[in-house]
């Protein structure tokens, strides 16, 4: 597990350590980023080694086929042990005290990565983009694949890597790297109303009820009353649209049933001319020479007189 030597000056440091998650020294502030605390032995090795900083570090775990990258934080680890945040150790599939090789590596500086959260609560919170810019501050790089984790109001939400450029694992350090959002894990699209499956014909019970037909006019249509207020014994026939209504005259009913036949006749001459003559046929006669006019023969029906229309006393218009 140790270093066989100071004294060799090569490029590049690659080690074998045991892992542990964090909580195991009492640096919970680690769980918010990507770093991980290494022995000293580690720091002296790589200061005699001409590498880039800042320092980054390739994880790998051959059991499980895993590969991420990290920073470091602090040489105070135990020899042969390192410390690293817990969701990191998940996301490598990594239990308590299995080993993890560490290798220094160089990446270029990030101009693109592409985010998606595993649940959409992450987007319901206030301002995402400052929250997720806060807790990037603590990264060192990102590898994609990758599943990161952010802590925002007493919740962890989880976050996939899924594209990085220019390569797939970047360093964010000092650099403006564009971030792109994918939908979430949990996201599902609205449905869309499915509309009703047209056979081609119409309802049952469109079927079913008849077309209204529309109402005809029809002139003279009501029914006849006697100015008496005597029910009528002549019903005149209805009046269809199609014959002539102009050519012919419902007849007319007899007025005053109690007058006399020659009365009677003479009235019915007068309303077939559509005139009303004012006039007794007594006086008439006397004009005229005729015979007296006859006595007027007495009712057939004793009915109680209700309303009786020209019954008053006559008088002649020549006096």
């Amino acid at each position: 597990m140790f270093f066989d030597g100071y004294g060799y000056h090569g490029t590049s440091f690659e080690q074998i350590y045991r892992c542990y998650p964090a909580s195991f020294i009492e640096k919970p502030q680690i769980e918010s980023g990507d770093k991980i605390i290494m022995p000293p032995s580690a720091l002296d090795r790589l200061a005699s080694l001409h590498i880039d900083y800042p320092m980054l570090f390739e994880l790998r775990n051959d059991a499980a086929e895993r590969v991420s990258h990290c920073g470091v934080l602090e040489f105070i680890a135990e020899e042969g042990m390192i410390y690293m945040p817990y969701w990191m150790m998940e996301n490598m599939l990594l239990q308590e005290g299995d080993i993890v090789k560490v290798k220094n590596v160089t990446l270029p500086k990030g101009t693109y990565v592409k985010l998606q959260p595993h649940t959409k609560d992450f987007l319901d919170i206030s301002n995402p983009k400052a929250i997720l810019e806060t807790t990037l501050r603590n990264f060192s790089c990102l590898t994609t694949g990758d599943s990161i984790m952010v802590a925002y109001n007493n919740k962890k939400y989880y976050i996939d890597i899924i594209e990085t450029k220019p390569d797939n694992a970047i360093s964010i350090i000092e650099t403006d790297c564009e971030v792109d959002f994918a939908p979430p894990l949990d996201y599902k699209e609205p449905e869309k109303p499915i509309a009703p499956y047209s056979t081609g014909k119409a309802p049952a019970a469109a079927e079913d009820t008849p077309a209204e037909t529309e109402p005809k006019f029809n002139p003279f249509s009501g029914t006849g009353r006697r100015l008496d207020g005597k029910p009528l014994k002549y019903q005149p026939p209805p009046v269809s649209s199609s014959s002539g209504s102009k050519d012919k005259k419902p007849d007319v009913p007899n007025v005053n049933s109690q007058s006399s036949t020659t009365s009677s006749s003479q009235s019915n001459a007068r309303q077939s001319q559509g005139k009303l003559v004012f006039g007794s046929n007594a006086n008439r006669s006397k004009e005229t020479g005729k015979a007296k006019e006859p006595k007027p023969e007495p009712p057939k029906e004793n009915e109680e007189s209700k309303f009786q229309a020209f019954t008053g006393k006559k008088y002649s218009l020549r006096g």
